[in-house]
């Protein structure tokens, strides 16, 4: 059975205000493509389907209509909600969306939902376990002790009663990580407040198809817990990370295979860094895609007036400007009892110099001298 496994889309994501509802369409018709390609049996989307919980109409209308391409392909689709998502809202119409063989995972009640397939190995059963925090799990299992999310992963696991004579598959969305051994662990750590899961409880899997983690990464020796990524670059730390789709052929439980496919985005990230006339000549901005998603670090001494705006008549979508210079690359502390026995001038004039690790030019210290006077002579 070939599997199509997906995750994290942020239908309507917004980066630093830039809307990315037509990259993301971009993306969509790319994997649409590579359905088309590589014809899959089995189609998963696991979790943060959409970047909010309340989408607006433009995200509902582009995951309406990539879900309508996949029904019209008759590919049996799993899809499970994250913790971006609202799994009521997502779940709306999943009884109907059945009979394009779509599946969603409805609103969690206390069990896991799951469905069996058949090709000519056999049975193979998939089980979608949405975002679940240890309060959802605790109110269907009062009498059980459920502190963590791994107590809470690992109970719901134990109830889903698997025969693992046959092929098990679970879709997830949360922050699964290997045991401190592992030579990955440095990978899968600083994510917030979300508490790890260990993999060790999905031993009785043959393939777990996680979501949460934007970079596409394997736990495990036998590479069959994995984050398949995100589709598209949602932060600048992902400036160097390849985006790809993952591909499972799982023929039995012991014949396993898995590559991954290159997405090419519709706008990539690049960082550039430079003086202000280096970045706006021709011959300099035209080896750049101007319209990739730009984070630019300028090294100028001197603030450029208006900076960002005359930037951006050249590089369309900057996502940040700041400064390296000998201004914010060293911190400077002033001494207070130091500066009640001088006068404001020489104040400044340290001032100036402790922040900004050089000195006034001459006319810069003419008018600082000249508004002083004013200053102290309305103070007179």
């Amino acid at each position: 059975m070939k599997i199509l496994h997906l995750a994290d889309l942020h239908i309507g994501k917004k980066i630093n205000e830039f809307s990315m509802i037509e990259d993301q369409k971009f993306i969509l018709k790319q994997i649409l493509k590579i359905i088309d390609n590589i014809k899959p049996d089995v189609i998963i989307i696991a979790g943060d389907v959409y970047d909010k919980t309340i989408p607006t109409v433009e995200a509902v209308e582009v995951l309406d209509n990539f879900i309508f391409e996949i029904s019209k392909r008759r590919i049996n689709t799993f899809i499970i909600s994250g913790n971006h998502d609202s799994a009521e809202r997502l779940s709306f119409g999943a009884k109907i969306l059945k009979f394009g063989k779509i599946y969603i995972s409805p609103v969690f009640e206390g069990k896991v939902s799951k469905y069996t397939l058949t090709d000519e190995k056999g049975e193979i059963n998939f089980y979608l376990l949405p975002f679940l925090k240890p309060v959802n799990v605790k109110k269907y299992f009062p009498n059980e002790e459920i502190i963590s999310y791994n107590d809470a992963a690992k109970l719901m696991v134990k109830n889903m009663n698997i025969d693992i004579s046959q092929r098990n598959i679970l879709i997830a969305h949360q922050f699964v990580t290997e045991s401190k051994e592992s030579e990955n662990i440095s990978d899968q750590i600083n994510v917030g407040e979300i508490d790890n899961i260990s993999s060790d409880i999905f031993g009785d899997f043959d393939y777990v198809a996680l979501g949460h983690i934007h970079r596409a990464y394997s736990i495990g020796k036998n590479k069959r817990v994995r984050y398949c990524g995100s589709p598209l670059k949602y932060s600048l730390s992902e400036i160097n990370v390849e985006k790809s789709v993952t591909v499972v052929e799982l023929d039995s439980k012991n014949d396993f295979k898995m590559k991954t496919i290159p997405l090419i985005p519709l706008r990539n990230m690049q960082v550039i860094k430079g003086s202000f006339e280096e970045i706006s000549k021709k011959s300099f901005y035209c080896d750049m895609n101007t319209k990739n998603f730009t984070a630019i670090t300028l090294t100028d001494e001197n603030d450029i007036p208006n900076a960002l705006q005359k930037l951006r008549n050249i590089y369309e979508n900057i996502l940040k400007l700041d400064y390296d210079n000998k201004r914010t690359q060293k911190y400077n502390s002033i001494n207070l009892k130091k500066i009640e026995k001088e006068n404001p001038f020489d104040i400044f004039s340290e001032f100036y110099e402790l922040q900004n690790n050089q000195k006034m030019t001459t006319e810069q210290e003419e008018i600082m001298k000249n508004l002083i006077d004013e200053i102290w002579e309305m103070e007179l």
